[in-house]
């Protein structure tokens, strides 16, 4: 299955269910002025999410165009990327944990309506509570209508819990993990899983936020008026996992580009190709939504990305003027 069906997969399944298809919005943000790129799907809706009414209504569904550099060191190993598309679906003060969840599954698994994924696979995290929010039983609870419960595991606010920064919607979330081994690992215990997430042998490719509270200044100032499920799938993780790859740089949305290169350099550093795929990939889409190198803000940003791009070209052996070819 490659990667357009997938989308048209996705924005169909939730279509059925209810929601309505609105476009992505730009990667310069109109309503996160705290921020230089939308990097979630979320980050468009946060008026939405604050209680204010959609004119599409209160299930929605997109394929949003992110842009995220806190982890630009990380670019070149199998899962990191600086621009990506999140699969994101809404209910705004609508359903909430027992449909969401049902419907994640459902459509990482079913072979007729979804991704066909082997559900023997799939982890699941759920939030086990602090001083914010008690520990989430209620969507453990749901989940063993659908994995087994020793895949299921109880985890900190540092990877469970969702804000989009100090102020703003928040609350736990509950995330699914695909296994991209060759074989399989089967069944794991909690320290076994975590090993495993940190060799990237299981990847997150769905995330279920259960937006609860309001935060102001960093700290939780009480609940929102709807209680709201943001979902968030990265795109680029979720091909890798349907197409049987370790890696998203094998998937279909990076083999034109990683060809490309390969005809420009007989280097074996996948790290560097990676790196220069991803960069030009992201500043094609960041210069699309009208954004220009410069020294300061969003244009640093996409100065930066070119910078290293050039930087890790010539670590390859370009010929200058190559980059050309890879933007086109």
């Amino acid at each position: 299955m490659q990667s357009d069906e997938i989308r048209k997969r996705f924005l169909a399944f939730f279509e059925k269910r209810g929601h309505k298809i609105i476009p992505s919005a730009s990667l310069v943000p109109e309503n996160g002025p705290s921020v230089l790129f939308n990097t979630a799907g979320m980050q468009p809706l946060v008026p939405y999410l604050m209680g204010q009414k959609h004119p599409s209504g209160n299930r929605l569904v997109n394929v949003q165009k992110c842009v995220r550099t806190q982890d630009i060191d990380e670019v070149g190993d199998n899962t990191h990327d600086t621009f990506f598309e999140m699969m994101g679906n809404w209910s705004l003060g609508d359903y909430f944990k027992e449909d969401a969840i049902k419907w994640s599954f459902e459509f990482l698994t079913s072979k007729e309506e979804g991704l066909g994924l082997d559900k023997n696979r799939l982890y699941v995290t759920v939030f086990e509570g602090d001083e914010n929010s008690p520990k989430d039983t209620e969507a453990f609870e749901i989940w063993k209508n659908f994995v087994s419960e020793d895949r299921i595991y109880f985890m900190s606010a540092k990877s469970n819990w969702w804000s989009v920064g100090d102020n703003g919607p928040c609350g736990p979330d509950t995330e699914m993990f695909y296994d991209v081994t060759e074989k399989g690992l089967g069944d794991l215990t909690k320290e076994q899983y975590m090993e495993a997430d940190n060799k990237q042998q299981v990847v997150e490719i769905w995330n279920d936020v259960f937006m609860q509270y309001l935060k102001k200044d960093g700290k939780i100032v009480g609940r929102l008026p709807t209680q709201n499920v943001d979902t968030g799938s990265g795109l680029e993780r979720v091909v890798m996992a349907v197409q049987g790859k370790d890696n998203i740089f094998d998937t279909d949305l990076f083999t034109p580009i990683m060809g490309k290169i390969s005809e420009f350099t007989t280097s074996s550093n996948d790290r560097a190709k990676r790196i220069v795929a991803d960069h030009i990939r992201t500043s094609v889409f960041i210069m699309a939504d009208g954004v220009i190198p410069s020294g300061s803000g969003r244009g640093y940003i996409l100065r930066r990305l070119l910078r290293r791009a050039i930087r890790f070209s010539d670590v390859l052996g370009f010929k200058p003027g190559s980059l050309f070819w890879l933007a086109e």
